[in-house]
Formats: C-alpha cells, structure tokens, sequence
C-alpha cells in the first residue's frame, strides 16, 4: 500500500490522512482509474474539475451540474471568469460601505444594502468606533478588496500559510508590526459559537483570514465578524467557513440528490429514490470512463458533506 492518496483527492482531505488510506471504496475507484489507464486529456481535464469541486461554494449546486455535462460530453466546457453578478455586488457594496466607515464612522444613510441587510444596520453592528475597530475593518475591507482586485493582495492575521497550503513567508507579527497591539488583540479575540452542534471558538483574526468571497455564507459570516468587532462574542448562529459547518449549507439537499444519482449510475442500480431522473438519463451509456469520473464525483461530493470539521480555529 502506498504511502498516500493520489493527488485527484487532494481537496477531500490530507493525502496521508490513515483514515482515507485505509477506505476500501475509495481504493475501489482507485482501481477503475488503473483499468482505464492512460488517461486521454479530456478526462484528465474533467477529473481535475473534480478535483477543484468545493461543497462550501455558493453555486456548488450549478458547479455540480457544470462537472455532469463536461462528463456526459467527455470534455469540459468553457469556463467564465467573471464572479457571478449577485455574489459580485455583495462583495462590492461591502467593500464601498465599509471603507466608507473607515473614514468617517459616524457616516448614515448610505443607499446600499449587503445581501438585503442596509448599510446602516450593518454598520451599526460595529458599535461605537475606536482606533482598533477601524483598524480590523480596515481587514474586512482588504479581504473583500482581494477578491474584486488580485492586484490588492491581502495579508493573513492568524492563518500563516501561503496560497497554496505551503509555510508563509511573511509572519504576521512583521507584516502588521506598526500595529502589532491591534494584530495580538485580534488573535486574542475568541467568538464562542458550535461546529456541528458542538461547542468551539474562532478566533477574530482567524475568521476575518477565513471569509471568503467564494463561500455559501458570506453575508452571514461578515454579520457574524463585524457584531464580534462590536463585541458580540455569541452569535445567534454558528461561523460558517470552508467546510465548517457545511452542513448548514441550504444546497446540502441538493447535492446528496446529485451524489445519489452518480452512485446510481456508477454502480448500475436500477432506483430512482432520491435521484435526479434528468440527471441519470442525460449519463446515458456507462462506460468505464464514465463510471471512473462519476465514482470519483459521487465520492467526493459524500466526503465533503460528511467529514467532521477537526482544525482548531482559535
């Protein structure tokens, strides 16, 4: 047995995690790729499309669909790059509203709202501005910034790593060290909510690192950061972020309907219970590329709803 996973899991979990190691259904897949080997590059294409599949996604449902049709017509599609309009205006009026306070923080009656939710009350979640809660603005705004603007890159207050998983070579302490009271204070600013009904903690630089502009719950986490900003340690709700908490994500549903369906059409099973009759027709034929992708798909979609949230974020 190998040593680690092979690296079209690499979004499920760490590539020697024991657990995956030793998951017989996973190593099952594993052989369909070995019986189908070499691989032409379309498929490669569309098992790396698998490969970049995040349930915590906001559209991780049409993500879902988009990855069927590249592998009922064996190539991928074109891909936008352009945000979709909704999520895009969120971040932007987020961004306008927030750097606006930053200025002038007694502003009022901005003309905007964030996923429905107007300037106004949004900023007032903040309570009464201080030196150090404009500052910790100041991230949210660099964050969101990064997203609308890759040339503004944004630097992490807790989460020391690179883009790519890799040790930062940046540390914090001297990126931020003419704040360096504001930064420890941030770290040390602990939100008390659950994972999975359990208790735990984020820290406030952890979760300002973590809201991310791509995530189901962007508007729900930013409330959550800027009340914590305000001094609101206990949100209503929990802080929903990668895969925390994913299974509060309303297309949860969804895509268990869309991972059934796969599982059906991979393993030959004959139900229509909780499947997507659409979805199986349009599969057609299953072939041994067919079955290897929709496998895979099937299998990665389970582990991302399924496994528990383990890292410490406080």
């Amino acid at each position: 047995m190998s040593k680690s996973l092979r690296p079209w899991w690499k979004n499920c979990r760490a590539l020697d995690d024991k657990r995956f190691l030793d998951d017989r259904e996973l190593r099952a897949i594993d052989a369909l790729e070995d019986s189908i080997s070499p691989l032409d590059d379309q498929t490669v294409a569309i098992r790396q499309l698998i490969t970049r599949f995040e349930a915590c996604y906001h559209e991780a449902d049409k993500e879902a669909e988009r990855i069927i049709k590249a592998l009922c017509a064996g190539r991928c599609p074109k891909e936008s790059k352009t945000r979709p309009p909704r999520r895009k205006k969120e971040l932007q009026n987020s961004r306008r509203i927030l750097s606006r306070w930053c200025k002038n923080p007694t502003i009022k009656g901005m003309n905007l709202d964030v996923g429905g939710i107007p300037a106004d009350e949004l900023v007032g979640f903040i309570g009464k501005p201080t030196p150090l809660k404009v500052w910790q603005v100041e991230r949210i705004v660099d964050k969101v910034s990064q997203a609308l603007d890759p040339n503004r890159p944004y630097h992490r207050m807790a989460l020391d790593l690179a883009d790519y998983g890799e040790p930062g070579t940046y540390p914090a302490e001297k990126y931020y060290q003419d704040r360096s009271t504001f930064l420890e204070q941030t770290k040390r600013t602990i939100i008390h909510d659950t994972v999975d009904g359990r208790k735990s903690e984020v820290s406030l630089a952890m979760a300002i690192d973590l809201l991310m502009p791509c995530h189901w719950d962007f508007v729900g986490g930013l409330v959550i950061i800027l009340k914590a900003i305000g001094g609101d340690l206990h949100p209503d709700k929990p802080f929903a972020c990668c895969a925390r908490n994913i299974k509060l994500s309303p297309l949860c549903d969804r895509l268990k309907i869309i991972s059934n369906t796969l599982r059906a059409f991979w393993k030959g099973k004959k139900t229509t219970k909780n499947v997507d009759r659409d979805i199986l027709a349009s599969l057609g034929k299953a072939t041994p590329v067919k079955r290897w992708l929709a496998a895979s798909f099937d299998k990665t979609i389970r582990l991302h709803l399924s496994l528990p949230f383990e890292i410490d974020l406080s």
